[in-house]
């Protein structure tokens, strides 16, 4: 076997192996990002390895099987995100019911000049409900114009990157912004009223990511990301959360979040719908994130055309329907679950 390919071969088992380290430093963080591209790319490693280099040692045996079944667990990690994964939450039967609700993620980058093309989506897409994050004051500016159809309105223009900007046809009740974990980085809780009445509680959010320029740790998004989990699951309202996570649908800490919560992932069962990075097709990840309780139906979910950002932006349409409690499958958490959770809710107290 070539030397670079016995070493390549290595490294991608070691990026498989580095998340099971649960330090929240981002070197073993970031790693779990890329498991569809660690998959492709091991599959491609490990095909060329037994048809032009087929082990002839110990070694070359060894890192064989340790390719094979590395594959097999990354597709055992994945498989729940493909078409064939089983549902989470079932599809709307009557998915043009009164109790539609559809909501627009998008995160603009904030240097981003192209909001017109914001406004063309948005008339493409009719959301009822739009949470834009990365915006500033210009962002502000560039989208008020849309109070007319969207009268319902909190906004958080600021110029880290971590401004929020929301939306909404349908009536708000009781919003706040909150500053959960830090100082400069705001969330969003709101209940928005359906036609037929029903509150909805909502929670934005936009968690720094566990990279060296922002933030070289992944304690304070795991916290801020967990805080909303456990607001989620003592909420006697039905609950959507949704936004800019900077973390991956399989991560650990996702996970984590809808143990939880009991909160339901759309993606689970029906595709990835990496939503960044727009610009470069081999390293897309699914950031954008809604989730729900389990008194919705799904009506459709959507990964939009780019409009200039880094992120695409995410429709998705729930139906509030009770009845649905009764086929949604929300995950369960053990008390393994719940201490480790308190555990990383502990570190910033």
């Amino acid at each position: 076997m070539h030397n670079f390919l016995f070493y390549f071969s290595i490294l991608i088992v070691l990026s498989t192996l580095i998340p099971f380290i649960r330090h929240d430093f981002w070197i073993f963080r970031i790693f779990e990002y890329p498991r569809l591209q660690k998959l492709v790319l091991n599959a491609v490693v490990l095909l060329v390895v037994l048809v032009f280099y087929f082990p002839s040692t110990n070694a070359e045996f060894a890192i064989a099987l340790a390719l094979l079944l590395n594959l097999s667990y990354l597709t055992y990690l994945i498989f729940p995100f493909t078409i064939f994964g089983k549902k989470q939450i079932i599809s709307s039967k009557k998915p043009h019911e009164l109790d539609n609700l559809k909501v627009l993620i998008a995160n603009v980058y904030q240097d981003n000049r192209k909001s017109g093309d914001y406004h063309k989506l948005i008339k493409e897409c009719n959301p009822d409900v739009i949470l834009m994050v990365e915006t500033n004051k210009w962002w502000q500016e560039q989208m008020d114009s849309i109070g007319n159809q969207y009268p319902y309105q909190l906004k958080v223009p600021l110029e880290n990157t971590y401004g929020m900007l929301l939306y909404s046809r349908l009536k708000l009740n009781e919003g706040t912004v909150k500053f959960l974990v830090e100082d400069d980085i705001p969330s969003i809780e709101t209940f928005v009223i359906l036609p037929s009445g029903q509150k909805i509680k909502l929670f934005c959010l936009h968690p720094q990511p566990p990279v060296p320029q922002e933030n070289p740790r992944s304690t304070e998004r795991d916290m801020e990301i967990l805080m909303i989990a456990e607001k989620a699951k003592t909420s006697s309202y039905p609950v959507i959360v949704m936004g800019d996570l900077n973390d991956v649908a399989w991560s650990y800490t996702t996970e984590l979040f809808g143990k939880v919560s009991g909160l339901l992932d759309p993606r689970r069962g029906r595709g990835f719908f990496n939503s960044f990075n727009a610009k470069y097709f081999f390293l897309r990840f699914p950031l954008d994130h809604i989730f729900c309780s389990t008194d919705f139906t799904l009506s459709g979910i959507k990964r939009l055309p780019s409009c200039g950002s880094d992120h695409f932006p995410m429709c998705v349409e729930l139906q509030y329907n009770p009845k649905a409690e009764t086929f949604n499958e929300p995950p369960k958490a053990t008390e393994v679950d719940y201490e480790l959770a308190e555990e990383k809710l502990s570190k910033v107290k």
